[in-house]
């Protein structure tokens, strides 16, 4: 379009929160007991693996010359459903959900859509299954469509937004490691789209634009879609260093701890009750309000004020307005 002003990618966001991750766990390594240090150094290790395959995706992202919008590391969340999303890409026409991964070895994907891969380590060949990132990347779209419909207020916008979904919005699983080599040829053809290499990533994105019948948006329209994942991010942090910064406290006397487990099996009764008592009157799941993984999230970080409370899993704006004052009083 005539007006458009926009040539090439432009990053609301380009680093990764892996980074602060790898950096803050090498400065606690000196302070963590030996058990505890060989984990924390095979998190590092393997932090480190993921970051560098995220880093080949944003270089082929940058240096594609396409004008879009790229959002690295996007946190979403709704209704306790929450999602972590490596590159959100907007361009023109679609929008891609980009899932990287960096894995050794070589990756078949059988007929059903099993992600299997195979490698050696000290002389031996090791075969394993691991979690379809294409199962993975469907459950980050329908977040996405959830709180997208959000903003849909009639019932024509949230038909046309639904019928036209699946065009708009699509996934794309990223090998990032240029020695992986991939088998597909069993595999649903559908499936078999969605994986690709790094090196074919902007070449990708590229003809799937030219090959969509949508509208193409213009540089006001893109930028106003980017701003709006933009500012969802992060409403949902987690502490990846929790687990290690627990165990640095260990100086509590044995009575101590025995009175602090007390306290937390009052603090789930109360929990449960009060959401109890709430989903009844609201009619709903009592899930829906917290799940108990959510509630053990709860107890674990003991927020104080409602913008601590929104560092919880699963508690985002909505939630906390809800509920917020009447949780922090439980807590107290």
């Amino acid at each position: 379009m005539f007006f458009n002003k926009l040539k090439e990618p432009v990053f609301l966001k380009a680093e990764s929160d892996v980074t602060q991750k790898i950096t803050e766990l090498k400065d606690l390594l000196p302070k963590l007991p030996e058990d505890l240090r060989k984990k924390a150094e095979q998190d590092i290790k393997f932090s480190e693996i993921g970051e560098f395959g995220e880093n080949n995706v944003a270089f082929e992202l940058r240096n594609s010359g396409i004008p879009m919008y790229v959002i690295r590391d996007l946190h979403l969340s709704i209704d306790g459903l929450s999602a972590q999303i490596d590159f959100l890409v907007i361009t023109r026409k679609i929008n891609f959900v980009i899932e990287c991964k960096n894995l050794i070895g070589d990756i078949f994907i059988d007929k059903n859509g099993n992600f299997i891969r195979k490698y050696k380590i000290n002389g031996r060949t090791i075969e394993e299954g691991f979690y379809s990132p294409v199962t993975q990347s469907q459950r980050h779209l329908e977040i996405i469509k959830k709180i997208r419909m959000q903003d849909k207020k009639n019932f024509l916008t949230r038909r046309f937004f639904e019928n036209n979904f699946d065009e708009v919005y699509q996934s794309i699983i990223v090998l990032a490691n240029p020695k992986t080599i991939l088998t597909n040829k069993a595999i649903d053809k559908n499936i078999a789209k969605k994986v690709i290499r790094a090196d074919q990533l902007a070449r990708y994105i590229k003809e799937k634009n030219k090959e969509s019948k949508l509208v193409e948006s213009n540089d006001e329209q893109m930028s106003e879609i980017a701003f709006i994942f933009k500012n969802l991010d992060c409403l949902t942090k987690t502490d990846y260093l929790l687990k290690y910064k627990n165990n640095i406290e260990n100086s509590i006397e044995e009575d101590e701890i025995i009175d602090h487990s007390i306290n937390k099996d009052e603090l789930i009764g109360k929990l449960k009750n009060y959401r109890l008592e709430k989903s009844r009157q609201e009619k709903v799941k009592p899930y829906f309000l917290f799940n108990d993984k959510q509630m053990e999230d709860l107890i674990e970080k003991m927020p104080k004020t409602k913008d601590e409370l929104k560092n919880v899993s699963g508690f985002g704006d909505v939630k906390v307005e809800k509920y917020g004052e009447d949780i922090l009083k439980l807590l107290l």
